[in-house]
């Protein structure tokens, strides 16, 4: 597909989006069941379950665009992805991949800020605003997703990690 307009840069921007969300779908299960902390695995439940009501938006809007949401490999998020599937593959003391799991989810997460930020903003422009709402919502939840990491980092895997449980 050429991109001549800020409308066809946003449909492309969210498929992008889309084919995210679908790969994060498929991690997330292997994130919880690699994940130790139960705190840790929760977040993750509650992520899932966060992500599908988040692709569920996306698709709203495609339906609205009258346009299909696939065609596009975000090969980013393959990537980000990629690098906490390596992660889990790993020996090691569970609460230091802990500690790695949500470095990666802090990444995958980032990733997701920025590119809902570029579309909302995008939607905005176009004077699409039910969609930028919509988008917005999912930015809100991204963001809550990435303090809640941050809080279980700094509220004890990170500690755990350091002390390393299994040499107690």
């Amino acid at each position: 597909m050429a991109i001549e307009t800020l409308q066809d840069l946003y449909v492309e921007e969210l498929k992008d989006i889309y084919s995210a969300e679908q790969q994060i779908l498929k991690a997330l299960p292997k994130m919880v069941a690699g994940a130790n902390h139960n705190n840790l695995k929760r977040a993750f439940e509650e992520h899932l379950e966060v992500t599908r009501g988040q692709v569920q938006r996306l698709e709203t809007i495609f339906a609205e665009m009258d346009e299909k949401p696939t065609g596009k490999k975000c090969k980013g998020m393959e990537g980000l992805l990629e690098e906490g599937s390596e992660l889990l593959k790993e020996e090691g003391d569970p609460d230091v991949k802990d500690a790695g799991l949500i470095g990666a989810a802090q990444k995958v997460e980032h990733y997701e800020i920025a590119a809902y930020g570029t579309a909302r903003n995008m939607a905005l422009q176009l004077g699409l605003e039910s969609h930028a709402e919509l988008l917005q919502q999912t930015l809100d939840e991204e963001g809550e997703t990435d303090k809640i990491l941050t809080g279980l980092a700094e509220g004890g895997v990170n500690k755990d990690a350091l002390i390393g449980r299994r040499n107690s």
